[in-house]
């Protein structure tokens, strides 16, 4: 009987020491380094879910972003949370056609600067692909294998997180981007 409860008490404590661990990172925390916590034979994910399990009523939640874990405030609180709260300088000020350009890197990553061009019919700044990579949403991919081998664009975890998605699998398809009215039906047609 004893050992029942001291495994119930431990699996818990290991699940708030997850917690602990998400609430003190500023960046999703991976898997591996979850498992170097808790060793051998633990389940990441069953303490994950113990975690996400304590958290039901709280205003905050366990997020997934690609092989890591975060907290993040519930979608439902996070109106109320703005406005209470100076996070001004925390919200991704990103124009439209900003969106638009992200949306194409994360739709047909790893894409070159020439492939966005195709895409929108336009040069596309550096500026923009500057801003995108200092908040962190894009990176520097492969180098391509056409001539001069430039440098392509993929998203970040950063990109998953900021969006609400656990993979590129949860981005929309073509369809609901022009519904969404990020992508104009014409620019859909172009191969990237």
């Amino acid at each position: 009987m004893f050992g029942g409860h001291f495994r119930v008490s431990f699996q818990c404590f290991l699940s708030r020491l997850f917690g602990g661990l998400l609430f003190a990172s500023a960046k999703p925390v991976p898997r591996d380094d979850l498992a170097r916590v808790v060793g051998q034979g633990a389940s990441v994910e069953l303490l994950i879910a113990d975690l996400a399990a304590d958290l039901e009523w709280r205003s905050f939640e366990v997020a997934r972003v690609a092989d890591s874990w975060m907290l993040r405030t519930r979608s439902s609180y996070a109106p109320a949370i703005r406005a209470a709260a100076d996070v001004g300088d925390q919200l991704f000020d990103l124009s439209e056609f900003d969106i638009a350009v992200l949306a194409a890197i994360a739709c047909h990553q790893p894409i070159t600067r020439d492939g966005l061009k195709d895409i929108f019919g336009k040069e596309i700044s550096r500026d923009l692909t500057g801003r995108l990579h200092g908040r962190g949403l894009i990176a520097t991919g492969p180098r391509s294998p056409q001539r001069g081998a430039p440098f392509t664009f993929v998203t970040t975890d950063q990109f998953l997180a900021a969006f609400d998605l656990e993979s590129l699998q949860g981005l929309p398809d073509r369809e609901g981007l022009e519904d969404e009215g990020v992508m104009e039906a014409e620019q859909a047609n172009v191969p990237g």
